[in-house]
């Protein structure tokens, strides 16, 4: 029986269109996703929106909407962009759906049942933008004197009644368990980050608010709806079947942004533990995108939209991009220029070209038929040994430590490799001196060429699936172990015939500017 494995996004906050660091999320979680199907494992992937809070609360009456009527608008604008960059999710899940209050309401009782909720009075400071409390000592100052976050959102005094989580009390617990699993919060930066915030020392968190009535209500508690990072984190239960049958449970990974890690690393684990629940196995804080180096801005007027991205570009050549140009992990930098540039160079020029020649080669000289093989060489097998390591070896152990890039990397290796060793070889004129080594020449950038498409499968899925296709691949062979074995000759003695070959990935030009 298949291995199980479950993978998160974060879930998106709807109070606005999405951005390009959405889909850099939804796409980076996606590709390690297909790479564990590809891996032979029985992979659920989550992802979704997070509809309540006093942010959706201000942005529905300030569009003179109701909370649930922006909610669903939104909500399906974020499904579309999944939908639009391929992403293979097997729930999307909205905060506001039944299942969700059920699992919300069942593991505050849990965490209520082991003493850690308590009634009191909050007095603090609080970021609506980050749906976020903070300390006096983590404030820092605006340019006119006013008090920031961390973040540089405003903060307001606030003040109410309040049902608090003892999250003083885990402390020591949490800080236990990062020792024991130092993998637990990936990358270091981040693990490090969270170490020396829980050293300092943790207060117990206000998990209830009165001043709106947007939320899941607090069990037994007339006017208290949750804290919106109570209500967020739960959705990762609710989608394993929490709290009937949690089969799904725990998660493997839960993929999020930087600037979300305390929420996940800190509080999440510690709800967890006190519901008595197993904690997900490991938790990585991606970096940000930047605009030409810029932190992305609405009054600066740098944020990008992703689906026009994907539009002018093409779904695959942005993901392409996305995962080959950052470095998982780290903050990463984009333009259309440097999206254009990688696009071609890796995608249209290196490996499309690759396929274009090998393939219309087949299509004119072998009448369009997957050549036969007439004995190698040793440059035939020497390019064999080394696509078979990328193939079977290095792109999936870069995929199984999160190196999406170096995964990336380690695939145009292969397709330099196959370029070059056209190059050499030159079946063109061997058509003319040697037909039958031209026919073992072709056969074998068949087959690594088509390695080579099974592999970047999880970052271009849909580019793969269409070279794949045109290449008779049977669906069965689309994993690393299958296209690793001797499916070729079954291929060759057949009747599958090659249609007339086009270009895989056009050459890409930047947007005309506005006149």
């Amino acid at each position: 029986m298949p291995q199980p494995y479950y993978i998160t996004t974060a879930i998106s906050y709807p109070n606005g269109r999405p951005h390009i660091g959405h889909a850099y999320e939804a796409i980076a979680t996606d590709a390690i996703a297909r790479y564990h199907r590809l891996a032979g494992r029985d992979v659920y992937f989550t992802t979704g929106t997070d509809e309540h809070g006093l942010k959706m609360v201000q942005a529905a009456r300030a569009q003179d909407m109701t909370p649930q009527a922006l909610a669903d608008e939104m909500s399906n604008i974020f499904r579309e962009m999944d939908d639009a960059l391929n992403i293979s999710y097997d729930r999307f899940i909205r905060t506001t759906e039944r299942d969700h209050y059920i699992a919300s309401q069942a593991i505050w009782r849990a965490m209520q049942a082991k003493g850690d909720i308590y009634l009191d009075r909050y007095e603090g400071w609080y970021s609506v933008r980050d749906e976020a409390y903070y300390a006096d000592d983590e404030l820092i100052g605006g340019e006119g004197g006013e008090k920031l976050s961390p973040q540089g959102t405003p903060v307001e005094w606030t003040v109410e009644e309040s049902w608090f989580f003892r999250l003083s009390a885990y402390a020591d617990k949490l800080l236990a368990y990062y020792e024991a699993n130092p993998d637990f919060i990936r990358p270091e930066s981040r693990r490090n980050e969270v170490v020396r915030f829980v050293e300092g020392g943790l207060t117990d968190l206000s998990i209830s608010r009165t001043s709106f009535d947007w939320g899941v209500p607090v069990p037994d508690a007339p006017g208290h709806v949750m804290y919106v990072w109570v209500d967020a984190l739960t959705n990762y239960l609710t989608s394993a079947g929490y709290p009937d049958d949690p089969a799904r449970w725990p998660a493997d990974l839960h993929v999020i942004g930087k600037d979300i890690i305390r929420f996940h690393a800190v509080y999440w684990p510690a709800f967890l533990m006190s519901a008595e629940l197993a904690l997900p196995r490991q938790v990585f804080g991606h970096g940000f995108l930047l605009n030409r180096g810029e932190k992305m801005s609405k009054s600066v007027g740098n944020v990008a939209d992703p689906l026009a991205l994907s539009e002018a570009f093409g779904v695959d050549a942005l993901r392409y991009f996305l995962l080959r140009e950052v470095s998982f992990g780290q903050d990463g930098s984009y333009s259309d220029e440097a999206i254009v540039t990688r696009a071609n160079a890796d995608l249209s020029n290196s490996f499309g070209n690759l396929a274009q020649r090998t393939l219309t080669q087949i299509f004119k000289n072998c009448e369009a038929s997957p050549p036969r093989i007439n004995g190698h060489t040793e440059a035939d097998e020497a390019l064999f040994t080394l696509i078979d390591t990328i193939v079977r070896k290095d792109m999936p152990a870069a995929f199984a430590d999160l190196a999406l890039s170096q995964a990336a990397e380690a695939w145009m290796q292969g397709v330099f490799a196959c370029n070059a060793y056209i190059d050499e070889q030159a079946p063109w004129a061997l058509r003319k001196t040697d037909f039958a080594r031209m026919e073992t020449v072709l056969a074998t950038l068949y087959i690594c060429i088509a390695q080579l498409a099974v592999a970047i499968q999880p970052i271009i899925p849909g580019s793969a699936e269409t070279l794949l296709d045109r290449m008779g691949i049977a669906p069965e062979l689309r994993t690393f172990e299958g296209i690793a074995g001797h499916w070729y000759s079954p291929l060759a003695e057949s009747d599958f015939r090659l249609a007339q070959p086009t270009p895989l990935f056009p050459r890409l030009e930047l947007p005309a500017e506005p006149a």
